[in-house]
């Protein structure tokens, strides 16, 4: 089949494949409708804006970061969302007769079609505007359009290629809940950035463009400017560094799908040595007690290192309770107690306890007899958690310190810390227990149908009662400060705020444990929904 032959098939394939999935469910149909809504008004809206932006004297450091940070969504879109565009899995034409040059050809032109592309188009046809001046500058600007969304589509397809037999492993779609981490983080250091441009103005983003309007397709738009002001060479070198980096990625493209077409799949398959050497080794479990408490300790923590979700949940809570103190006190404007998010983020993941084991909680259900059993089942979960809380909250709050040059606070902060810890481990325990709700192991949702409002009540109303809790150690803290002679006591408040949260979390087991023995049936019952 002819390459004129097979470009019309896959077009037409792509929209048979949009249609019929509008076709399974009005839900989905109507989720589809409003995020193209959605996604094209915003997409109006940028493209206005960005022509506002014409004239502007930093107008092409504001287009270039933009086309830049696009790229890059682009490049991560297929990790994070492999099921997104079903037309992402090459492997689904293996047996048919097809060439790699004519099926790429084909792939690109059918990529074209959709949201996302029509969505960078609008930008970057506003970044065009924003920057162009004279009919030169406009004529390489449509030559810059093409280039740069041909850029896009063929660095999504490549990666997607690279990864496409993890991407379509059970493992690999569990990967894009990470992009919840990605999205915490971006969101940051979007906040930080904004602050420092709203401070200093877009002059800020100078140096930055710079250096991206050599990076492609961000360079493309660089060449726009160059015309602009008369640089015909160096436009001409960034439209050759645009198109060659079109073709480097076409032709991995092209390699990686040769190798899908003809090579066996063995991402499946296990590694005998690694499998021999992890089960000669028993690794840091040797570090952890004898008994029942090492065992459900070594559970928990392996459920933190191999479970996607589980996972997720704690990379993400690491990265914002580190980022958001940080970055507060990076800009000067953050204060010691904001180290005591890192304890509280980190405190969450002892809320619905039981719904982390999923189906797997009845092996757990069978080794629970009676209120003593539940007790030690909590508790070596409560140390499980703690191993890896207590140090970096402490790492948290001196670093947050350091920074600051704040070390006569220090042990106030780590007071404060220690029994928001101790609080939220106590309300955690008794939640776990009491609203119990299950976790879907596929897909990207954390809660199963039915039981938002368990994981409502279990979350929010546990970290309510939490503070609640803390509130002794808070006004001691306010106390103390407000005092004429209290600044000779604040060391006062490490070891107080550390006894009382030991002793909230141990109060907090001993109520939990009665209800998890009590409740087991229930407790089996919600968390095997999913």
């Amino acid at each position: 089949m002819s390459t004129d032959a097979i470009t019309p098939v896959f077009v037409r394939l792509k929209l048979s494949l949009l249609r019929n999935g509008l076709r399974q469910s009005g839900g989905r149909k109507a989720a589809y409708i409003t995020s193209a809504v959605f996604a094209l008004l915003f997409a109006a809206l940028q493209l206005i804006g960005l022509i506002a932006l014409r004239g502007h004297a930093h107008a092409e450091s504001v287009v270039v970061l933009a086309v830049a940070v696009l790229g890059l969504g682009w490049a991560v879109m297929p990790l994070f969302f492999p099921s997104g565009d079903e037309t992402l899995d090459p492997t689904r034409l293996v047996m048919l007769p097809l060439r790699p040059r004519p099926l790429v050809r084909a792939l690109l032109t059918a990529s074209l079609v959709g949201i996302g592309p029509l969505f960078t188009l609008c930008l970057l046809a506003g970044s065009v505007i924003a920057v162009a001046r004279g009919g030169a500058a406009f004529a390489v600007g449509a030559v810059a359009v093409v280039l740069a969304l041909l850029v896009c589509v063929a660095l999504a397809r490549a990666v997607a290629a690279a990864n496409v037999r993890l991407l379509t492993s059970r493992k690999g779609r569990d990967l894009a809940v990470l992009s919840g981490l990605v999205i915490a983080i971006g969101a940051q250091i979007v906040n930080f950035g904004a602050q420092r441009i709203g401070a200093s103005g877009l002059g800020e983003l100078d140096p930055a463009a710079g250096i991206l309007q050599w990076v492609p397709p961000a360079s493309a738009i660089g060449a726009v400017h160059a015309v602009s002001e008369g640089s015909y060479g160096l436009a001409a070198a960034q439209l050759a560094l645009t198109a060659g980096a079109l073709v480097a990625l076409l032709a991995l493209w092209s390699r990686h799908l040769t190798r899908l077409m003809t090579s066996p799949d063995g991402s499946t398959l296990p590694g005998a040595e690694s499998a021999a050497k992890e089960r000669s080794s028993a690794g840091p479990g040797r570090l952890l007690p004898t008994g029942r408490t090492g065992t459900v300790m070594e559970r928990s923590l392996r459920y933190v290192w191999r479970d996607p979700k589980t996972k997720a949940a704690w990379v993400t809570s690491l990265a914002i309770g580190l980022i958001v103190p940080v970055f507060n006190a990076w800009q000067g404007t953050g204060s010691v107690y904001f180290a005591c998010f890192a304890a509280g983020m980190l405190g969450i993941q002892m809320y619905n306890q039981f719904g982390q084991d999923t189906s797997a909680f009845w092996i757990v259900a069978m080794t629970i007899s009676s209120t003593r059993d539940a007790y030690a089942e909590l508790r070596a979960r409560a140390y499980a958690l703690l191993l890896i809380t207590l140090p970096y909250a402490t790492l948290v709050t001196v670093l947050t310190t350091a920074m600051l040059g704040d070390w006569r606070r220090l042990p106030e902060a780590l007071g404060l810390s220690f029994a928001l810890l101790g609080a939220m481990l106590a309300t955690g325990a008794w939640t776990s227990a009491r609203f119990p709700y299950s976790i879907p192991q596929e897909g990207y949702k954390n809660v199963a149908p039915g039981q938002t409002g368990l994981a409502w009540i279990s979350i929010f109303g546990g970290m309510m009662a939490a503070a609640l809790l803390c509130a002794p150690v808070i006004a001691l803290t306010i106390w103390l400060n407000v005092s004429a002679d209290g600044d000779a006591f604040t060391w006062l408040l490490l070891p107080v705020g550390t006894a009382y949260g030991a002793a909230l979390t141990a109060a907090g087991l001993k109520l939990a444990a009665p209800q998890t023995a009590r409740r087991l049936p229930e407790i089996l019952a919600a968390v095997s929904k999913g």
